[in-house]
């Protein structure tokens, strides 16, 4: 009986682990990731759409003090590139619970000996526990690690329907980030960045990562294909509908090594759901309750005119 029990205790202690790691699936998977050039490692300006700091990478190919460009994230092997925080199981707290699991199923267990009903709810109550209070010291540390941005900064504007471009320059943040040449953001470059957010919605839901090369540089690809392969290992898959711009300004636009960048708060609404590949039922999310969410976006372009492609999503903290 021992070791069934073990079995039954070790799936309800992953289930309550696992609840809140993925309750966020869509493109970026609530996570931040990417690089911004030689500012990823400073924080973006707060704006109106954002008031609250973005939060720094969980996953970047840039290396600190290392200045990144377009070219260097398309380096042969940088699409396998490691990441750093890849979530609960990628950390310290995350191997201990696993091997606390696999020395139960091996026959040692985690607590000891006992045995009948009220030992099964007993060892049941434990692992849930454990795996609960390992999950927030994560949580907490992770959540240290994040600094806030200055206050300072220039204020960007909503870009939707906005007539008259605007430069902008300078940058806040963690650390002071180089000083570069301003650039100048139209009309046309909003329109481009909203169409940019609704084609990488689309092309992650239909996994379609000939699609998101179309938009994203290798290294974002590289992120959403191993998000698509996490999904796909629990036999689940993640769709974005109906994704709708609600506002969104500039935070900071630069220059530098041949490359422009523009970074923007986004504030958009969406049917967001994850489902069962099996079953084609709905295990995360909803098909009908639109949510909502706030991000600060990345786009890259080689130059005037180039077509700016997705670069890294960073997420909001409160203001």
């Amino acid at each position: 009986m021992r070791r069934p029990a073990f079995l039954l205790t070790a799936m309800a202690a992953l289930a309550l682990v696992l609840t809140p790691v993925l309750a966020e699936a869509r493109p970026g998977g609530g996570g931040s990731s990417g690089s911004r050039g030689s500012r990823t490692y400073s924080a973006p300006p707060p704006t109106q759409t954002a008031p609250g700091a973005a939060q720094r990478m969980d996953r970047t190919a840039t290396q600190p003090g290392t200045p990144a460009t377009t070219a260097a994230a398309t380096r042969p092997g940088m699409a396998g590139a490691a990441a750093p925080n890849r979530g609960f199981f990628g950390s310290f707290g995350g191997a201990l619970l696993m091997g606390g699991l696999i020395g139960g199923l091996l026959g040692f267990g985690l607590f000891g000996g006992g045995a009948g009903f009220g030992a099964i709810l007993g060892m049941l109550l434990q692992v849930a526990l454990i795996g609960g209070l390992i999950f927030l010291v994560v949580r907490l540390v992770r959540g240290r690690r994040q600094q806030p941005a200055m206050a300072g900064g220039p204020q960007g504007y909503a870009f939707q329907g906005q007539p008259e471009p605007k430069q902008f320059g300078g940058a806040g943040g963690m650390k002071a980030a180089p000083a570069a040449a301003p650039v100048a953001i139209g009309p046309e470059d909003y329109q481009g960045f909203e169409r940019t957010l609704v084609e990488v919605n689309a092309a992650w839901s239909k996994r379609d990562l000939t699609a998101l090369r179309a938009v994203a540089t290798p290294e974002m690809v590289s992120y959403f294909a191993q998000d698509m392969r996490d999904l796909e290992a629990r036999n689940w898959r993640n769709e974005t509908r109906d994704v709708r711009l609600e506002q969104g300004d500039l935070a900071e636009a630069w220059h530098e090594d041949g490359e422009d960048y523009a970074t923007v708060a986004m504030r958009f609404s969406l049917l967001d759901a994850t489902f069962d590949n099996a079953t084609n039922k709905v295990v995360e999310g909803s098909t009908t309750q639109r949510t909502e969410a706030t991000e600060v976006w990345t786009f890259v372009r080689k130059g005037p005119g180039g077509r700016w492609m997705l670069s890294a999503i960073q997420q909001t903290a409160a203001a």
